[in-house]
């Protein structure tokens, strides 16, 4: 009996240790940059400037089935796959565009890289982008994501929006900022383009 409270004690010992060591390298990953314009109790207002994105479009309807491949896609990327061997770090977070046409994952690239400097993608598949200046509208919530808290907090964010009167535009996306084997603090946000612009003018 004694052997197996020890063992257990050992187990959930490492299991505390990694995942404290998971956060804390998780901390020092870049994020994308953003400058928050309105913050409320339930959601923010952001601007995020251009930034430069890997991409890899995919048939799938769902979180589940475009979250792996689309991952693996954009990882071999990143870890090499590419016309120079080059090994670039992985920023935070991933974008993640689900939709009954076209969906599509994208990797923001370091700010240290740009369209003229990133070498070409092995893969065909990975397209290298530039997103335009944009305006957001952010909810953020905690866990493992499912296709489930995807569609209750884009309706949650929808609802907000419509309470104060921002218009939003496009279809939402699922920013997830954690890698999969962390389960503690993890972050996931839902985010949708407004047209903060035009509320200004009204107000």
């Amino acid at each position: 009996m004694k052997t197996i409270i020890v063992v257990t004690a050992i187990v959930i010992f490492l299991i505390v240790l990694f995942q404290s060591y998971t956060i804390m390298s998780a901390n020092k990953t870049e994020e994308q940059k953003y400058t928050v314009i309105l913050k409320d109790n339930d959601f923010e207002i952001r601007f995020y400037p251009s930034a430069t994105v890997a991409t890899v479009n995919s048939e799938a309807k769902t979180y589940k089935d475009l979250s792996g491949p689309g991952f693996r896609k954009l990882a071999g990327y990143i870890f090499g796959g590419n016309e120079t061997n080059t090994s670039i770090s992985m920023t935070s977070p991933v974008h993640m565009d689900i939709n009954d046409s076209v969906s599509s994952m994208s990797f923001v690239m370091p700010s240290s890289y740009n369209e003229e400097n990133l070498p070409k993608p092995n893969d065909p598949n990975v397209l290298i982008q530039k997103t335009a200046d944009e305006y957001v509208a952010v909810i953020r919530f905690g866990g493992f994501a499912s296709d489930k808290d995807l569609i209750l907090y884009s309706g949650k964010l929808h609802d907000k929006l419509k309470e104060k009167e921002i218009t939003a535009s496009g279809n939402p996306l699922f920013l997830g900022y954690n890698p999969p084997f962390q389960l503690l603090d993890r972050r996931n946000e839902i985010i949708v383009s407004v047209n903060w612009e035009s509320q200004i003018s009204k107000e």
